[in-house]
């Protein structure tokens, strides 16, 4: 774990970019990044300005498709160089620091609906060999009469058609998800199934634990989210860049347990971090004000983080908290945290610990929308129970009694006598905070300015270099 705090550098410099992707074929861009319907969507809204969003792995071909859309349209492009999330959430922050009215998103997405500027998707065309795919589907599923319902990843959307095509007239009851993104057009009708930007309507009478999933894509955090939501149904997938189908093999049950027993860290939890992990999903600030009450329901303290991709370095900067909690898009949510100083969890976990009402059904939830207000998986908090007449629960991790019953909702002000203190003999008052006491608790508080304590120098040429070999290392060793 150490090396995940620290190192010297070197294999940062050395290290080779793994692409996830599939870099663009250089003989048909236009096909590829649909460059007519990306001009027709910049013409048809009368945009002028338009921020270009691409991922690390088809940053190479951003001028040139930045070049093309500006001479198509007479709009000016702007290319974001660096997301500053995920990237398969769209950027609206660096969207709007050049002004743009519009955002063209490229390659994979997580789908999660944008608060401000219009988006348009555009994952790119990957390969695929349908034919290959078919063969492997009936492979898996020699059944006709199998139920199944076919996911893809995004980037392979465009080939579903033709594989439904090619599948429908052996097997019936296979059912083939759409993309949709944005609001929903109304309320969802009986039996019709809208998560992670996919949609479809499940016919059986036992509802979707009578089928199967296959999924078309490589194997990553897509995958696992899909697995975990839709727990109770067996998964197979085809992996286009091998050609290869299987059964998955994940542990849905392991992957449970390591989850629930998260919750059980959160439960034993004094300080809670709350780290931002998105600023464009739509209602990420109402699940931010949310889980904050929450927390202050049930007597924790709680700390905004913003703190841009969260990594172990980072994190290892807050020792006060006990556990963090992530907001992020359905598809970043899941972050394994193994590496990490404290654990990491989502919304849905913290609320499993800090909500009384809520149990565990069996049904995984990794959108945060859906616990608020008027969601379908919404649960209101449970009236206040004054302390003495609390339940006593034990941590099953530590063995120690801990609270468990929610208190009353926090006044809008504190009293005077608690939020100030008289700090010395002139009567100045300084505010009480919970996190400056721990600070000071601290053997090491950070660099100290010591003003007035510290002779004036003249300034002098620094070292030039990098920290791992300065210029001048050498002269100074001989």
């Amino acid at each position: 774990m150490a090396a995940a705090f620290s190192s010297d550098g070197e294999a940062a410099l050395r290290r080779e970019l793994c692409t996830a992707v599939a870099a663009a074929p250089r003989s048909d861009l236009d096909g590829f990044y649909e460059m007519g319907r990306a001009a027709a969507f910049v013409r048809d809204g009368g945009f002028r300005k338009v921020a270009l969003q691409f991922p690390d792995e088809l940053l190479a071909d951003a001028v040139q498709v930045a070049g093309g859309l500006e001479a198509a349209t007479g709009a000016e492009m702007f290319v974001l160089g660096d997301t500053t999330y995920g990237s398969c959430c769209v950027d609206e922050v660096a969207a709007e620091h050049v002004g743009a009215e519009a955002v063209l998103h490229y390659g994979p997405a997580c789908l999660s609906p944008c608060r401000k500027l219009p988006v348009l998707h555009i994952f790119g065309q990957q390969p695929l060999d349908v034919g290959r795919c078919a063969e492997a589907f009936q492979e898996l599923y020699p059944e006709q009469q199998s139920r199944v319902v076919v996911l893809s990843d995004v980037v392979y959307a465009h080939a579903m058609g033709e594989l439904e095509q090619q599948l429908r007239p052996e097997y019936p009851n296979v059912i083939f998800s759409r993309l949709v993104w944005g609001d929903p057009p109304g309320p969802a009708v009986p039996g019709e199934e809208r998560k992670f930007g996919r949609q479809f309507l499940v016919e059986a009478a036992g509802g979707l634990q009578d089928y199967a999933m296959f999924y078309v894509g490589a194997e990553g955090l897509a995958l696992t989210s899909f697995m975990l939501t839709w727990n109770r149904c067996p998964f197979s997938s085809f992996n286009p860049s091998t050609g290869c189908g299987r059964r998955e093999t994940l542990n849905v049950n392991r992957a449970l347990m390591r989850r629930l027993y998260l919750v059980e860290r959160a439960r034993d939890a004094s300080v809670v971090g709350i780290l931002v992990g998105t600023l464009g999903v739509a209602g990420y600030l109402s699940v931010l004000q949310h889980l904050r009450e929450l927390l202050a329901r049930a007597g924790k303290r709680s700390y905004t983080l913003a703190v841009g991709k969260p990594n172990p370095a980072k994190l290892a900067n807050f020792l006060e908290v006990d556990i963090f909690v992530l907001v992020a898009c359905a598809q970043n949510s899941l972050l394994d945290s193994s590496d990490f100083y404290r654990p990491v969890v989502t919304p849905y976990e913290l609320e499993l610990a800090c909500n009384p009402a809520r149990e565990w059904t069996g049904n995984y939830l990794t959108d945060f929308r859906d616990l608020l207000p008027g969601a379908c998986a919404h649960v209101e908090l449970p009236p206040a129970v004054p302390a003495e007449e609390a339940v006593p629960d034990v941590s099953l991790i530590s063995g120690k009694m801990r609270a468990a019953h929610l208190c009353d909702p926090p006044s809008s002000q504190l009293p005077p006598s608690t939020a100030l203190a008289c700090r010395d003999q002139t009567r100045a008052l300084a505010e009480i905070s919970p996190a400056a006491s721990f600070l000071e608790s601290r053997s090491w508080r950070g660099l100290e300015q010591q003003l007035g304590q510290t002779p004036v120098s003249k300034a002098v040429q620094g070292r030039r270099g990098i920290a791992i070999a300065y210029e001048d290392e050498g002269c100074e060793q001989r």
